[in-house]
């Protein structure tokens, strides 16, 4: 008789039943995938090209970067909130992309209440205010800044806190929700997740800056007035 929790994910006693394995190929998912983070990421450079051709290149490059972190959240992200429970057994693209990811976290396929409970707020909130941030920069709304604050301080505590759930439960609890071989680990769970500490604390320090020098240059305008 088949053992229904038979699968290739950590810790070996996961409660991961009824799973089956992916028909695509590892190359076929990163492909697929890399063409529509290409046209996605294109056809934001052109529309935003269209509507504001005064934008300056590092305002391009922020518009794509907060288009691209709100799709991922609100519909990759989204995927799993919704499907959460039975994702082990799908075979649709977005299924099969999650189950390979999940060999360097298998949380995300045991319904784990912390991932879940991160993820939806991502798709609910956080995911609708990069595309908020997005449309500031590209119409230079003055709330730009503070609600880039908010997105990258969003982005940079819920990291952390994934960071640091995991792997205080690898070394202390010894229970490793990654597989053993170094690339899950190094390019599925760290670097895949990384980038989301490093871009995130990029552009909070831009927007801290900005209005720090902006408030500066109010106090002194202020200061000059009272002093006539």
């Amino acid at each position: 008789m088949e053992n229904i929790n038979s699968h290739p994910y950590y810790p070996l006693d996961a409660q991961i039943n009824n799973y089956a394995p992916n028909d695509a190929s590892v190359l076929s998912l990163i492909t697929t995938a890399s063409v529509g983070v290409t046209a996605l990421l294109g056809a934001t450079f052109l529309l935003s090209t269209w509507v504001q051709p005064s934008l300056s290149i590092a305002n391009q490059i922020a518009i794509l970067w907060f288009v691209l972190s709100g799709t991922l959240h609100c519909f990759f992200e989204g995927y799993f909130m919704i499907n959460h429970d039975h994702m082990v057994s799908a075979h649709d693209f977005f299924g099969q992309l999650w189950k390979e990811y999940a060999l360097s976290d298998s949380r995300y396929l045991t319904s784990d209440t912390l991932v879940l409970c991160m993820e939806t707020i991502t798709v609910l909130i956080w995911g609708p205010l990069c595309f908020g941030v997005a449309y500031s920069i590209l119409y230079r709304h003055p709330l730009r800044h503070p609600l880039q604050i908010i997105v990258c301080m969003a982005h940079l505590y819920g990291d952390t806190l994934y960071f640091a759930t995991s792997l205080y439960d690898d070394y202390v609890h010894q229970r490793s929700y990654c597989r053993p071989e170094p690339y899950y680990f190094w390019v599925y769970y760290f670097f895949m997740n990384f980038i989301w500490i490093v871009v995130p604390a990029y552009y909070l320090h831009q927007s801290m800056k900005i209005i720090s020098k902006a408030m500066s240059q109010f106090d002194a305008v202020s200061l000059s007035r009272k002093a006539q």
